[in-house]
């Protein structure tokens, strides 16, 4: 192999001329070409890269153009067809691998840093909104135009769901009817009623919305009438507004301590009074909650008030709420007590925890690591199923503090989260 010419000491790039400076790149990028692929050279085609480098190399040194023009162009030539030629990608190939690229990255951020998730519920408004449904006929609906611009601002889907033959809801395995709440995404709550036919009615909304534009009462006929939904039968009809979707940042708590008085989410493995709920909130699902304790805290409820070792907390996102001010007057009461209606479930009273002014509930700070206990209140306190009614959080069930509001827009939540 031919030993490499140095150059003599360098003028400074600003005071070479350009095509000096573009035939000394074109040297050291064919160095490294070899270098780079010379597992993929045969030795001939080595020995005449080396040897068109030495030519341009000689071709500088004599400040000739001409011959520099050539050498390079030489130089360039044996490169460029050393090594067989890829056919370029056609436009589907390309565009496959684009969008193959984005879905990794897209499902690496989601793995490890940050993770969408749809608020399913009211539990934590005014801070955030859940699913909302709300009943209205279709004669007073906006103009498609205006529905199609709240969809893409608000998150508004309007719904008029009618039977267009005699349905025959099928009967579940614990014969009842077979409805039930599916998720789409991950992060979609959707819900479908089957028929004994095979068939199904799918609707853009979890139960409980579908239920406040008519759904309920559709139901209730059906129970009644055998389970038949008769034809032309109005199944739902109203508008179901979105709940926010938020970002949650997975990577913090790896580096810091869960913070009182944040909004956080938390998966709901092993905490025993949810698992014994059905639906969306059943076990493996996520819960979004206000971090209200944290290890070694005991806590109380003394109406409008959460007590930390005696003491109100004063964390401005818990003082929000116990003052009931602004949009905050939706939970006028403040932080409320356990209520014995609200923990039951089939027939059967959850664990209470935070029931009367005297209970007190002292959250675990050992030492065992993902064991240290956290407790988790909803915002709108009286409609909210939270550490009150089943208990703490353990550290291994943390997710990550909500950091982001991503959409709708115009909900006023558009933007960070406290």
């Amino acid at each position: 192999m031919l030993a490499e010419r140095p150059f003599p000491r360098e003028t400074p790039a600003m005071f070479t001329p350009k095509w000096k400076n573009e035939a000394q790149h074109l040297v050291k990028g064919a160095r490294k070409f070899v270098d780079y692929k010379r597992d993929l050279l045969k030795p001939e085609q080595v020995e005449e890269i080396e040897s068109r480098r030495k030519d341009l190399l000689d071709a500088i040194k004599t400040k000739d153009l001409n011959k520099v023009n050539e050498a390079s162009k030489q130089l360039r030539a044996v490169c460029e067809n050393s090594l067989p030629q890829e056919p370029p990608l056609g436009w589907l190939e390309e565009n496959v691998e684009v969008m193959f690229v984005a879905i990794v990255i897209a499902l690496g951020l989601r793995a490890y840093y940050l993770q969408p998730f749809r608020i399913p519920t009211g539990s934590m408004q005014p801070t955030l909104n859940g699913i909302i449904g709300t009943a209205t006929k279709k004669a007073d609906w906006p103009g498609f135009p205006q529905r199609i611009v709240e969809k893409v601002l608000r998150g508004r889907t309007y719904i008029h769901e009618v039977a267009d033959k005699d349905l025959q809801i099928a009967v579940s395995p614990k014969g009842s009817l077979d409805i039930r709440d599916t998720q789409f995404m991950h992060f979609f709550s959707r819900s479908e009623i089957r028929m004994t036919d095979g068939s199904k009615i799918r609707l853009p909304a979890p139960m409980n919305p579908c239920s406040e534009i008519g759904l309920g009462a559709t139901l209730q006929a059906a129970v009644r009438n055998g389970g038949v939904i008769p034809k032309d039968t109005v199944i739902c009809e109203g508008t179901i507004d979105s709940g926010d979707l938020v970002l949650v940042d997975k990577f913090s708590y790896h580096f810091r301590k869960p913070k009182r008085g944040e909004v956080f989410v938390f998966n709901t493995i092993d905490i025993d009074g949810i698992l014994k709920r059905s639906g969306p909130q059943g076990a493996g699902s996520h819960y979004i909650k206000r971090l209200c304790g944290v290890p070694g805290d005991t806590l109380a409820i003394q109406p409008p008030n959460v007590l930390i070792d005696g003491k109100i907390a004063q964390e401005p996102g818990i003082q929000r709420v116990a003052r009931g001010e602004g949009p905050y007057q939706i939970n006028s009461h403040g932080y409320s007590l356990a209520s014995p209606n609200e923990g039951a479930h089939n027939g059967k009273r959850l664990p209470q925890y935070l029931s009367k002014t005297s209970d007190t509930f002292t959250l675990s700070d050992t030492d065992r690591v993902g064991m240290r206990e956290y407790a988790a209140l909803g915002d709108n306190s009286g409609n909210s199923l939270d550490s009150r009614y089943w208990g703490a959080v353990k550290e291994f069930n943390l997710v990550g503090p909500a950091l982001f509001s991503l959409w709708p827009f115009t909900t006023g939540h558009w933007g960070l989260i406290d």
